[in-house]
């Protein structure tokens, strides 16, 4: 028996967010009253959501079923608005709209997994601070020494498994690397809905949800919930089996011309315990021989 499925091939991506979206906003949220009897799905009904957004539930309902492909800036935000979302979440209802529509299309870069000789460099010259370059959908491309030891095992799997959202649910070691560990997933399963939003037919990106899908009922309850975040940046705490705990914050950049590679940087507070934690990834690289 398995825990789940991947993405459905029916329908739109846009029709499965706002399914996905809608399951989310109770009538309390969206300042209806509850009425009376058992409610067949969660969240708000097609017709209480049409009425919200100001469209028909004819229309509404074949924007779900991917009937309707065509909707307008203006009943976007409309849905949006009903929908109480904001930032990165209403970017990509947007982005979905006008993929559904063809005026948006994203082939899958042929650079996605070649990261460039400067890049490479660059990472070297980034030591003592861990650095490494991931795909679009999290895989890991090139590290630095204290980038490989601070995903420690990650480099144990085959390069096409180095998926650092695979790492986090499927790996024993970065299941207990984050403190929290249910926040820094969730925050990752965000950003996979994110950038597959844009590209839902990427064979890296079906792959890998198959897989979590088949091996992880904590990755399909959190893909379900269709959260949407692009990363920035942040903190991170880590409770690391040889560094041991600190709290690092990071940053992200893109890379141009790459399809979408990232590089992720972390630092310290200087002085503090944690850098020391830190920098003592990269120390015991240099002294072994």
């Amino acid at each position: 028996m398995t825990h789940g499925t991947p993405p459905e091939r029916n329908g739109t991506e846009l029709g499965r967010y706002l399914r996905a979206r809608r399951a989310q906003v109770s009538p309390a949220d969206a300042g209806l009253p509850a009425g009376t009897g058992l409610r067949r799905t969660p969240g708000l009904r097609r017709e209480e959501l049409a009425t919200l957004a100001g469209v028909s539930v004819d229309y509404y309902t074949r924007l779900e079923r991917g009937r309707e492909t065509n909707p307008s800036p203006a009943v976007v935000d409309a849905l949006a608005r009903a929908l109480h979302l904001s930032g990165d979440a209403h970017e990509r209802l947007h982005d979905l709209a006008e993929l559904a529509s063809g005026r948006l299309t994203e082939p899958h870069p042929t650079t996605e997994f070649a990261v460039r000789d400067s890049v490479v460099r660059m990472l070297e010259a980034l030591r003592p601070l861990p650095a490494y370059v991931v795909s679009p959908h999290s895989y890991m491309l090139a590290a630095n020494t204290p980038g490989r030891r601070l995903l420690p095992g990650l480099w144990d799997w085959p390069a096409e498994q180095r998926n650092v959202t695979r790492y986090l649910f499927l790996h024993p070691v970065g299941r207990e690397l984050y403190v929290p560990w249910e926040d820094t997933v969730a925050q990752s399963v965000a950003h996979l809905r994110a950038v597959g939003g844009r590209d839902p037919d990427s064979p890296q990106l079906a792959s890998l949800v198959g897989e979590l899908c088949l091996k992880s009922p904590e990755f399909v309850r959190m893909w379900n919930q269709y959260e949407v975040r692009e990363r920035g940046g942040g903190i991170k705490r880590f409770a690391h089996p040889k560094a041991g705990p600190m709290t690092l914050t990071y940053e992200v950049m893109r890379l141009a011309r790459t399809g979408g590679q990232r590089l992720v940087t972390y630092q310290a507070e200087p002085g503090s315990a944690d850098e020391a934690a830190m920098l003592s990834l990269d120390t015991a690289a240099r002294s072994t021989p």
